[in-house]
């Protein structure tokens, strides 16, 4: 570029002497001609009608000399001009090209992907990173950005962010944060890539090809996790599927950053509560697995299910099924335990333990509800909800046990 320049600067220079030579040859005196003056017989009239003629014949060829300088003159000008005018634009192209290079040089070109993260930042946490309703560290928290969550930048501060992810609107500190290009390798590095599924029913198969054998068969929006450093295939993305390289049709997934995003306040208190109930229902079914049993079936004539039964519609006639048939296992687990009578009607006919005879005979007298006759069979045929209890109470009561509806067993 500098020698083109130069180059260019050595150019107008030539016009412009060019010029200034033309303009010299105008201003130049034309050469004298025919100075020499020849004396003839006529004397001094013959010599000075002598002079005169060469006198008129010098006047014609110096105008005539001066024409033709002045049109090269002006032929010359114009060419110098042209070239004036073209050494300029092209020292404007060429310093425009000095000055583009220079920002290049600057700025390298990005790539769309890196674009379109030059507005990001990743949260380089290890747990989470506050998110608050204003640009100070005793503000309101309005939300969290975890390690791997991306968002989008508003407007940055003096220490500050301010940034939108997913639900959650706010300010966080700059240093916990890594932006743009460093954001994009944070998250190809932290978070992965992930292919979404497109369709339902899409094959995840062994090898690249539609005639290899098939792993499983996939849901629309479910998400698989991207072997990066795997050789590509074209037309196929590769997966691991259970710790194995599998293949799915690239037209049917979307491969992406597998990035989150930030949640409020209200939305993580709501996955704390989600979480403590799902622990607790996984805890309850660990509980009741372990509390079901298959105990040998008692013998029992048809009274001793009608009374048992009765005894149940008294005391969880209103309770889950499940619940009916946790009382019944009470009664047969005492019959069994050697602690108690060796029968069903003498267990319920026990002082102090259940509901009086004079209570129960009109319920049967009515008819026992067909649940609570089912639940009495099975209690009858050894099946035992219970985990071996041989008490229950009402769970009001603060007792520790196994919780089945109203009732705590223990």
């Amino acid at each position: 570029m500098r020698l083109n320049k130069r180059v260019i600067e050595s150019t107008v220079v030539a016009g412009m002497l060019i010029v200034v030579t033309a303009v010299t040859a105008v201003s130049s005196p034309v050469a004298e001609k025919g100075s020499e003056v020849q004396v003839d017989n006529n004397g001094i009239a013959g010599i000075t009608s002598e002079l005169a003629a060469m006198q008129t014949a010098t006047d014609q060829a110096e105008k005539a000399e001066t024409v033709s300088v002045q049109k090269s003159v002006a032929v010359m000008v114009a060419e110098a001009r042209d070239i004036i005018e073209e050494a300029e634009e092209e020292i404007e192209e060429t310093e425009a090209e000095i000055e583009k290079a220079a920002v290049e040089e600057a700025e390298p070109e990005l790539t769309p992907e890196e674009q379109e993260w030059s507005s990001k930042l990743m949260a380089d946490v290890d747990g989470a990173l506050n998110v608050r309703v204003q640009p100070d560290e005793n503000a309101e928290l309005a939300g969290k950005l975890h390690r791997g969550d991306r968002a989008d930048i508003i407007e940055q501060l003096d220490g500050w962010t301010h940034v939108v992810s997913g639900n959650v609107e706010g300010y966080v500190k700059t240093d916990y944060c890594v932006v743009g290009t460093d954001a994009l390798n944070f998250a190809i590095e932290e978070c992965g890539m992930k292919a979404t599924v497109l369709t339902t029913g899409l094959r995840v198969r062994q090898n690249p090809s539609e005639d290899s054998e098939v792993y499983a068969q996939t849901a629309e929006g479910d998400k698989l996790d991207v072997k990066t450093d795997a050789e590509s295939v074209e037309g196929w993305v590769t997966v691991n599927y259970n710790g194995d390289t599998a293949y799915v049709k690239a037209e049917y997934v979307e491969v992406k950053i597998g990035y989150g995003t930030g949640i409020t306040i209200e939305e993580e208190q709501e996955m704390i509560r989600r979480a403590a109930e799902e622990e607790a229902a996984r805890k309850a079914a660990e509980q009741k697995k372990a509390a079901v049993s298959q105990n040998a079936a008692v013998a029992a004539s048809v009274d001793d299910v009608t009374l048992l039964g009765a005894l149940i519609q008294h005391e969880a006639g209103y309770e889950c099924y499940e619940g009916q048939v946790a009382v019944g296992a009470v009664v047969m687990n005492r019959v069994r335990s050697g602690a108690f009578p060796s029968s069903v009607s003498d267990v319920i006919y026990q002082s102090g333990q259940f509901t009086t005879a004079a209570q129960l005979a009109p319920t049967i007298a009515n008819g026992v509800k067909a649940s609570c006759i089912q639940a009495a069979q099975q209690a009858l045929s050894g099946y035992d909800n219970t985990g071996g209890a041989l008490y229950f109470r009402n769970i009001r009561s603060g007792i520790a046990g196994y919780v089945i509806g109203n009732h705590v067993f223990f």
